[in-house]
């Protein structure tokens, strides 16, 4: 799910595709551009069902708010409230300087749980930055014998280069495996990370688009399994820390983890956004929107999009913790590890 690179080389050309999507004669008025907007969702969206959305009672509320004498600032407010109660971070709206995401506003509270200054200054030493890759740097939790992990993203180039720092932690007692504020990307540098913590193969979510007018007209199960290389892998305590903030390709990444019986997760709850986005869409006044398309279902039918993973052991930093200088968070991990594993 690399969303972030589709949107910026969609948006280098958009002023091009507007006119061959919608044609040069489309009326450029506020109730053509939500009705538009409202039928493309109708049509495309994923996850109606699954968010327990009533997407046409949402249309007799905002619809007559929408005249023709509505201004471009007036408008925004409409629909961008209107699909805020999709709360789905991967629908998201653009006018050319504002760019609103639904949902994240919830989301983006949790920016205090995390600092990377306060680890690296208090919890952390012999700290290693791997630089061909995006947000990924290592080292060891200070006086212990475990090791330390921090994955900010899933867009990197060479995931392989886990095995490397796996081989470099395999005389530490446990890791702790840092995702929090894991911004996503593909996830396929997701299951390959996941690999090196592996256990063995396990069936652990499908994949469905969304390919009809029904809200429930979906194409094949697709099904994913987590990989194995039995010569490469980490099979000692590993504590993984999320927040709100992890989402994405990194909740694709606690699939994974999650179904090894080694692995705990701490933290806070994750932002339960699943999906594959959609191609830029387009509307007559130049904006710019895209949505979910698919539905990611755990092997039980269940869908987490809109609930997340939800914490083994739930622990939140504040802005008062982090200020005072603790991560409680971290702080959790250790004490967890000693008290379950007797890793001091």
């Amino acid at each position: 799910m690399n969303k972030n690179i589709c949107l910026i080389l969609v948006s280098l050309f958009w002023f091009g595709c507007e006119e061959a999507f919608l044609g040069e004669d489309a009326p450029n008025s506020p109730t053509n551009n939500f009705e538009i907007f409202w039928n493309d969702f109708d049509q495309h969206y994923s996850l109606f069902e699954v968010r327990d959305i009533d997407w046409d009672q949402l249309y007799q509320t905002y619809r007559p708010q929408v005249t023709d004498e509505l201004s471009n600032e007036e408008l925004w407010e409409v629909m961008t409230t209107m699909v805020e109660h999709l709360d789905d971070s991967h629908t998201a709206l653009y006018d050319g300087s504002n760019h609103y995401k639904s949902g994240y506003t919830l989301n983006a509270q949790s920016i205090a749980e995390f600092s990377a200054e306060l680890l690296l200054s208090r919890y952390l030493e012999n700290i290693n930055e791997v630089k061909s890759e995006d947000e990924l740097w290592y080292g060891n939790v200070k006086n212990k014998n475990i090791g330390y992990l921090y994955l900010g993203s899933m867009d990197g180039y060479n995931p392989s280069v886990i095995d490397e720092i796996i081989r470099i932690f395999e005389n530490t007692e446990a890791i702790v495996l840092d995702i929090r504020q894991n911004t996503g990307g593909d996830d396929r540098y997701s299951a390959r990370i996941a690999q090196a913590f592996s256990d063995g193969e396990h069936e652990i979510y499908s994949v469905q688009t969304r390919n009809g007018r029904g809200y429930n007209d979906f194409d094949e199960k697709k099904i994913y399994h987590t990989q194995f290389d039995s010569n490469n892998t980490y099979n000692k305590p590993v504590i993984v820390l999320t927040d709100r903030r992890t989402i994405s390709a990194g909740e694709i990444f606690l699939l994974h983890l999650k179904a090894f019986d080694h692995v705990t997760q701490i933290g806070d709850t994750t932002a339960g956004d699943f999906s594959t986005v959609s191609n830029m869409r387009f509307l007559p006044n130049g904006w710019r929107y895209v949505y979910s398309i698919q539905k990611f279902l755990l092997p039980n039918g269940a869908s987490l999009d809109g609930i997340g993973h939800v914490p083994d052991v739930y622990v939140k930093n504040t802005d008062s913790t982090i200020e005072n200088g603790k991560d409680i968070v971290m702080e959790k991990a250790m004490d967890y590890l000693y008290s379950e594993y007797g890793v001091e």
